[in-house]
Order: C-alpha cells, then sequence, then structure tokens
C-alpha cells in the first residue's frame, strides 16, 4: 500500500498518498476511485472543550443513517443567533462522522467572501476545487462551467462539507457536490427558504442549558471559586445568555481577577447593567475591555476597520503605527482576553465581538477623527505594500499612480525578494487588498483607491478572480473619475473591461472601452499617453476576438502596432504582430498567419523575452501545421515544448503536446500520437483539471 504523509498548506490538513498509477489518478480526476490524489481535511483542530448538543447531534446522525439513494447530498442547516455555537457544532459533528467520508472534509465560510452583503459565489467554489487539488490554472472561469467542474470531481464521492454562515440557499445550492453518498453542514441565522434541494434536515441551535453552560465555563476557568460560589456561578451563566462566544470571555475576564471573590466580580457586572441598562453579556465584554492597556484597548477599537476576516500582525501595527514586534503583544493580549480567536496563521474576531467593538469606538471618538486617521494609515500601507509586491512580480511597468512611498523596509512593512514571495503575498492578502479599494473610496481616498487597482492588475491576471476583480476596478473607475485624471480614467476602464468580458459580459466591457477610448483622444503627446492610447486599442481588438469581430480585431492590432512602432516600442510591436498572427490563423490565412509570426517570434528572441519566444514558436507550429508543413511544424513545437518545460508552465505544456499529437497524427504516426495525448492527460490529472481542459 502507498505511503501516506500529513501536509499542511495554507491552513488545510491533507493526506498525501505517493502514487505511480497514472490511469488510476486520471480515473479518480475523472470520478472514479480516488489513487494518487490529495484526501483533504479542512477542519481545524479541536481547541476547547465541547458541551451537550446531544439531541443536536442525534438528529443529524439518523439523517445519516435514513438518507435515501437518488435523492442527492444529504443537507444538514444548524439555524441560530450569532454567537451560540452553530460553528462549533459543525465542526465538532464533522471530525464526529469524518471516517464515513472518505473522500475528504472540505469547509468554506461564506463570510470571508462577501461584499456588501453578498458572496461571490464563484470564488467559494474556487475553494472548494483548490481543496479537491485542482491548481488555479485549471479551474474554469465562467461561473456555470465552474459549477460543472464541482460536479465532476464530485461525482460518486463520499464527501463532507461545511459550508459557515449562509444567508440565502442561492449561495449554498451551486455549491452542492454532485453525489447522493455526500453530507453537507450549513451554519445560518435563519432558516434558508430558497434552498432547493431533496434532502434536507434543520437542526435548530439554541443558547446552551445553564447546566451545561456552567460545565463549560468550568472547563474553561478550573477555578474553585465556581465550585465555591454556585450562586454567583449561575448568575454569570444566566448573564451570558447560554452563548458560548460570551462565556468564553466571560470566563478569561474571572481567570484574570483570581484574588476577587467570584460574588463581588458578578455583581459589578449586573451593576453596570443596572445603571446603564444593558444587558449583562455587553457588560461582560465591557470589563474585558476595560482591564486591557490603553494600547490594546485602542487597537482592539480600531480592529474592525481591517477590510478582510483574519488580523495579521503587519496591518494591526498599521492601524496603530507601532511596529509588528509590539502589535503582536498587543493581539496576544486581547487573545488572553477572550477577545480574538487564533486562527491556523492569525487572529481572528468573533461578529459579535466586532460589534462591540465599533461600538466602543464610537464612544472613544465621537467626532471620528482617530477612525479616518487609522484608516488612512492601513489604506496607505496596504497601497505602498501592493506596489512593492507588483514591481517584484511584474517587472519595471508602466504605471500612472504617483509613487505610494519609499521601498525601504519599514517598522511594519516588507521588502520582497522574489516574485514568488510576492505572488504568494499579493494572494494571502488578497480579500483584504480588494476589501481596502472600496474602503479607500469611501473614506475620500480616491487616488490611493484607483492606484492599488493598478498595483492589482498583474496579479489578477496571474489570480483571476473574476467577481473581486469587476467589483474592485468598477470603483477605481469611479475613484479615477473623482481624480478627475485622464490616464487613470482609461487605466481602469481598460482594467475594468477585462474580467467583465472573461464574464461574457461583453456589452458592458464595450461601453468601458468606448469611454476609454473617448478619454484617450484628449491624452497628451508624450511617450507614456501614446503607450496608453496603444493599450486601448488593443483591448478593443482583443474584446473583438472574444466576440468573433476577428476582421474588426486585425484593425485594431495593426493601428495599435503602429503607434508602438512610431514611439519605439519594440516589446509592444512584437506583442500586437503576434496577436495579428494568431487572428490570421483563425481566420484560415495561414500564409499571413505564418509571415506575422515568423516576424513576432524573431522579435521576441532578439528581445530575450523567454515566455514570448515560446507562446510565438508554438502559435508559428500551428500555422506551419495548418499550411501543411509538418517537418517545419514539428521543429517549432517542440521549441516551444521546451521552452514550457523550461519555465513550468503546465498549461501550456498541456497545449503543446496537445499540438504535437495533432502534427504526430497528420504525419500518419497514430501511436507517437497517442503517447503525447496521454502525457497531456498526466498533466491534467495531476494538476486536478478535467480531461478535455486547455485545448489548443
Amino acid at each position: 500500500m502507498a505511503d501516506e504523509t500529513r501536509n499542511h498548506l495554507d491552513g488545510r490538513a491533507h493526506v498525501v498518498v505517493q502514487s505511480g498509477r497514472i490511469e488510476e489518478l486520471h480515473q479518480h480526476i475523472s470520478g472514479g476511485e480516488p489513487a494518487g490524489a490529495a484526501v483533504p481535511f479542512e477542519l481545524p483542530p479541536a481547541r476547547r472543550r465541547f458541551e451537550n448538543r446531544v439531541a443536536e447531534q442525534e438528529r443529524i446522525r439518523r439523517a445519516v443513517e435514513d438518507h435515501a439513494p437518488q435523492a442527492g447530498p444529504l443537507v444538514a442547516l444548524l439555524t441560530g443567533i450569532g454567537g451560540v455555537g452553530k460553528t462549533a457544532l459543525g465542526f465538532h459533528v464533522a471530525r464526529r462522522l469524518a471516517d464515513r467520508y472518505p473522500d475528504g472534509v472540505l469547509y468554506v465560510d461564506l463570510n470571508d467572501l462577501r461584499r456588501d452583503g453578498t458572496v461571490e459565489v464563484d470564488e467559494a467554489l474556487g475553494e472548494l476545487l483548490a481543496g479537491l487539488g485542482v491548481n488555479k490554472e485549471w479551474r474554469e472561469r465562467p461561473f456555470a462551467a465552474r459549477v460543472k467542474q464541482l460536479w465532476t470531481l464530485t461525482r460518486d464521492k463520499r464527501l463532507l462539507l461545511v459550508i459557515d454562515n449562509a444567508r440565502f440557499g442561492s449561495e449554498v445550492t451551486p455549491l452542492l457536490p454532485a453525489s447522493d453518498h455526500s453530507l453537507v453542514l450549513v451554519t445560518s441565522q435563519g432558516t434558508l427558504y430558497d434552498l432547493d434541494v431533496a434532502a434536507a434536515v434543520e437542526v435548530p441551535v439554541g443558547p446552551l442549558p445553564a447546566e451545561d453552560a456552567g460545565e463549560l465555563l468550568r472547563h474553561l476557568v478550573d477555578d474553585p471559586r465556581l465550585a465555591a460560589e454556585p450562586e454567583a456561578l449561575a448568575d454569570l451563566v444566566e448573564g451570558c445568555a447560554g452563548l458560548p462566544a460570551a462565556l468564553l470571555v466571560a470566563g478569561r475576564w474571572v481567570r484574570k481577577y483570581r484574588r476577587r471573590p467570584l460574588s463581588r466580580l458578578v455583581e459589578e457586572l449586573t451593576a453596570e447593567l443596572r445603571e446603564k441598562g444593558i444587558p449583562m453579556v455587553e457588560a461582560v465584554w465591557d470589563a474585558a475591555y476595560e482591564g486591557l492597556d490603553a494600547p490594546a484597548a485602542r487597537l482592539y477599537r480600531l480592529l474592525p476597520l481591517l477590510p478582510a476576516p483574519v488580523i495579521g500582525e503587519e496591518p494591526a501595527a498599521a492601524l496603530l503605527g507601532c511596529g509588528s514586534q509590539e502589535a503582536g503583544d498587543l493581539l496576544e493580549e486581547l487573545q488572553r482576553a477572550g477577545l480574538l480567536e487564533e486562527g491556523v496563521e492569525a487572529w481572528r474576531m468573533h461578529d459579535l465581538l466586532r460589534g462591540h467593538a465599533e461600538r466602543r469606538l464610537r464612544q472613544a471618538d465621537p467626532s471620528g477623527g482617530e477612525r479616518d486617521q487609522a484608516l488612512a494609515a492601513l489604506v496607505r500601507w496596504y497601497r505602498r505594500q501592493a506596489a512593492r509586491a507588483d514591481r517584484a512580480s511584474a517587472g519595471p511597468r508602466m504605471t500612472f499612480a504617483p509613487e505610494p512611498g519609499p521601498v525601504e523596509r519599514d517598522s511594519h512593512g516588507l521588502v520582497f525578494e522574489d516574485k514568488a514571495q510576492a505572488d504568494r503575498w499579493l494572494e494571502q492578502h488578497r480579500l483584504a487588498l480588494y476589501g481596502c479599494v472600496r474602503l479607500a473610496f469611501d473614506a475620500g481616498l480616491y487616488e490611493e483607491a484607483w492606484g492599488l487597482c493598478e498595483s492589482l492588475w498583474t496579479h489578477y491576471l496571474d489570480h483571476p478572480h473574476l467577481g473581486e476583480a469587476v467589483a474592485a476596478f468598477r470603483t477605481g473607475v469611479e475613484a479615477a473619475d473623482r481624480t478627475e485624471s485622464l490616464r487613470a480614467m482609461v487605466r481602469m476602464r481598460c482594467q475594468l473591461a477585462r474580467p467583465l468580458w472573461e464574464l461574457g459580459r461583453h456589452e458592458e466591457a464595450a461601453r468601458e472601452l468606448r469611454q476609454a477610448l473617448h478619454a484617450a483622444r484628449a491624452l497628451g503627446t508624450d511617450k507614456k499617453d501614446d503607450k496608453l492610447r496603444a493599450s486601448v486599442v488593443e483591448f478593443r481588438g482583443l474584446l473583438k476576438v472574444e466576440t468573433g469581430d476577428l476582421p474588426g480585431a486585425v484593425g485594431d492590432f495593426a493601428a495599435s502596432r503602429e503607434i508602438h512602432a512610431r514611439i519605439g516600442n519594440a516589446y509592444g510591436v512584437m506583442l500586437l504582430t503576434h496577436q495579428e498572427g494568431k487572428v490570421a490563423l483563425r481566420r484560415g490565412d495561414s500564409r499571413r498567419a505564418i509571415e506575422l509570426l515568423r516576424r513576432a517570434h524573431a522579435a521576441a528572441v532578439g528581445l530575450d523575452r523567454e515566455r514570448m519566444i515560446g507562446r510565438t514558436a508554438f502559435e508559428l507550429g500551428r500555422a506551419l501545421r495548418a499550411a501543411g508543413r509538418l517537418q517545419e511544424a514539428e521543429e517549432r513545437v517542440r521549441a516551444a515544448l521546451e521552452s514550457a518545460r523550461e519555465r513550468r508552465s503546465a498549461t501550456d505544456e498541456v497545449r503543446v503536446l496537445r499540438e504535437l499529437a495533432e502534427v504526430a497524427e497528420s504525419l500518419g504516426e497514430a501511436g507517437r500520437a497517442e503517447r503525447h495525448r496521454a502525457d497531456a492527460a498526466r498533466i491534467v490529472a495531476r494538476s486536478g483539471g478535467l480531461p478535455a481542459a486547455h485545448n489548443s
């Protein structure tokens, strides 16, 4: 039997089974028995005692036992108010039932992907596909295709999926696996009336009974005062309303004041209750907050400003204007007080406590001055970091936003050593970066908003999170309009057009480009303005290719190329010649395609652009095959294969191998063609893609 090893990647635990049998791996990707693939287990480790919920667990167990075949996946909907422990129950049940679902346990928190109340469901699908081992290059981009990819990969699988913080059934339905043998645990604050599934059971989750709440508190505190003063314990438990989120804070607060009688502590809380007319739960949180040192209390008030659910040391330092080490110490103080939860790589704040922190900020800062100052510092930190990462990832490129600040290492900044490190940082902080665009706009920091969008462009091309990009880049357009910067107005509309057309929203993309072209006519006459004008025309040509207007695309590419030639931009000339050659090939004009692609390839070689050398060789090989010049075609395509392997581009390698198969087929070498196709299929399977993915 194959060896098994435990990996921890991005906070997710996977069991990786070593296997050399490609046929079994391909069968797994197609829906057969898993062999050689990662088995995900995405539940966090249990960190504290779990109390009661016996009836709820039994209801789910019976539903699993009684689940009928041919009814689709079983959906158990855990409903209850915030802080009542729905997520903890879901995790607990999932851990206990995990052995029934050998194909893996997946988890997605919809609140992490929620923007202005709406979830980017395609991003949630992307997270599930990542958990199933699908590399980002092999995830389908259109929403419908991504749903079908999930269906294909989960067919007949025994999976357990936890979907946290759903608000509508429409957020859940596209995420359901296509298997009768799977279980989906969904948490929500209310019934999802629009959840249309054949097999569902609702499990209401109420506050913990007093006895169980007391037992949980005794476990959290382990303090003899709880046994010695049962009446005070009962009053404290009653005041926490059976909410585990409140009991955790109360337990940490009691533990902090070990020398005071429990009755005195509870009396202080009830006095505040009488004086201020607030619930005891709020009084518990107030007591924990007031026991903080001043810097920690200030950080607690400001943390809800962060635009992402995870809380790291560097963004916290940016909020306070201090060093990362000091911020880390303060975050640990908040955790000890029960006001933060420790995650795998960072901290998190419960929604109830986030609301409490916001209320304390309004009380401490009625004018909003402290909030505005911290928010501006946070936005500028994120923009400076994004610009640094973009520079390390993409190298020097034409940008128009003013320089966000020096690139030297600062007290809570980073200097990226290479492209890989920069790419990892951008993807890790993606939610915060995209969210920060809106924060900046709402704060009136318009130049920071569109400048941040500009720094996210290369990351978007490598990691196309389409829904997030549309929302952020549309805000970038609005911000550019507010600044009345022509260059920004043009650049932002081009950036917005790309994800729009990739989502199939061609009319919207065309409208943005028409407005960009209109603004571009008013640009100046220096080299940067000319390059920007050429870029807009190129974007319009790419959209025309997407919509099938090939003659129109040829005209735009030629016009853009002429501008680049006039200003001496050899790289731009090469790219546009390459685009013209691809369009000529699509139109069936192999002679013209060969002519253009030879020029593009020679220019790429002269400029020493490794990626474009490989891609122009590939397209030239395709054109030569179309013209019947098979030996020349094979020579070019083999050069493209070598380039793809040197660059470790799996998607390019698959395209090239499939083209080599076509060349071999045309040469009458069926056996060699089949070997090339098998090699391509192995790469697709290893990367988690579908067998038909990335055809030429």
